[in-house]
């Protein structure tokens, strides 16, 4: 099967298109053929080693784990003889750390994957696992509730844009901060208000707020303590030394918390995104599509840090990515 592979560390040119065994599930695996997936902020910092502890989890010298990409959409093709929550033909979408740059992926049925949304294509359903499920565990961290302000910065990104939509699900009143060009994109997924970072300093304003979350380590809690409320919640998608240790101290003393952690991947918020999904509540946001061949020229523009929602790469076509309307394929 074709796949792309990279075997050191570096720029967008390690990554190479490679002929590759397919994988044989395991018996409690399923074998899923791969029609979509994407590029996400966390492809090219593994690329990259980017920060250096990427080195720690991935190989020192160089990756262990050779295929990139997380997310995918696809069918499966062949089950393990202990699977019982999927059958051959399923259309579905999830997750894996690494594996989902190829043609085909081996998962653990109890992972997270899940039968696809109703009414998307497979590249649309590609590209909702990893931003919608960390979206939705710092919500859930940030205790946000109904009548809650939140401000949202970098909300028309893959996390944030899923924040926003979801958010909103919660009842909270949404800021959205985002640049210039993607205003009105924010707007349309229910921010009551959107901020231009470019224009405007949103932490020298007035307003007060119950949650900050910071979905792309581009400010502090230093800086959004004196807008925040005295209850309020810095939650931000970034671990850093700093924040771990701010973490700590207001866990301990002072009414507001800074929340910090790393999303857990599981099947229970895949299905709770699909029901949001399938109810209109969520909606993905794509900007650009490749193929899979493209993948170094996708995470050169991802790597950029404008990108537009999400990135998605076509890994095969299907009949379904040129239909429209909520009937596209059966989950």
């Amino acid at each position: 099967m074709k796949a792309m592979v990279y075997s050191k560390y570096g720029s967008p040119d390690v990554l190479q298109l490679k002929d590759v065994d397919k994988p044989v599930p395991a018996d409690n695996e399923v074998l899923v053929k791969i029609y979509a997936t994407s590029v996400t902020s966390g492809d090219w910092k593994l690329r990259k080693a980017d920060p250096f502890i990427v080195r720690m989890i991935n190989g020192l010298i160089r990756p262990k784990k050779t295929v990139l990409g997380n997310e995918f959409a696809g069918i499966v093709e062949v089950v393990g003889k202990e699977v019982t929550r999927f059958e051959v033909g399923d259309a579905v979408y999830g997750m894996k750390v690494f594996g989902a740059y190829a043609e085909y992926l081996t998962i653990w049925e109890e992972a997270a994957i899940a039968l696809k949304p109703a009414g998307l294509s497979f590249k649309e359903a590609a590209v909702v696992p990893n931003g919608a499920t960390t979206a939705l565990y710092f919500l859930r961290k940030a205790k946000l509730d109904s009548g809650d302000k939140i401000l949202i910065n970098g909300a028309s990104g893959s996390v944030g844009s899923y924040a926003v939509q979801l958010a909103k699900h919660f009842g909270a009143e949404v800021t959205g901060v985002c640049g210039s060009a993607n205003l009105e994109m924010v707007a349309s997924l229910g921010a009551d208000k959107v901020i231009d970072y470019t224009k405007q300093d949103f932490t020298r304003e007035d307003l007060i707020y119950d949650v900050i979350f910071d979905t792309v380590g581009k400010t502090s809690y230093g800086k959004c303590k004196k807008i925040l409320s005295q209850k309020g919640r810095y939650i931000t998608t970034v671990v850093n030394f700093a924040l771990l240790l701010q973490s700590l101290r207001t866990s301990i003393a002072g009414r507001q918390k800074v929340k910090i952690g790393i999303a857990q991947d599981n099947y229970e918020d895949l299905v709770l995104i699909r029901n949001l999904i399938e109810q209109n509540e969520l909606k993905p946001v794509i900007d650009r599509s490749y193929n899979l061949s493209e993948i170094p020229e996708a995470h050169r523009y991802v790597e950029k840090g404008h990108k537009k929602g999400n990135v998605v790469i076509t890994v095969a076509e299907h009949e379904a990515d040129h239909k429209t309307g909520p009937k596209e394929v059966a989950a």
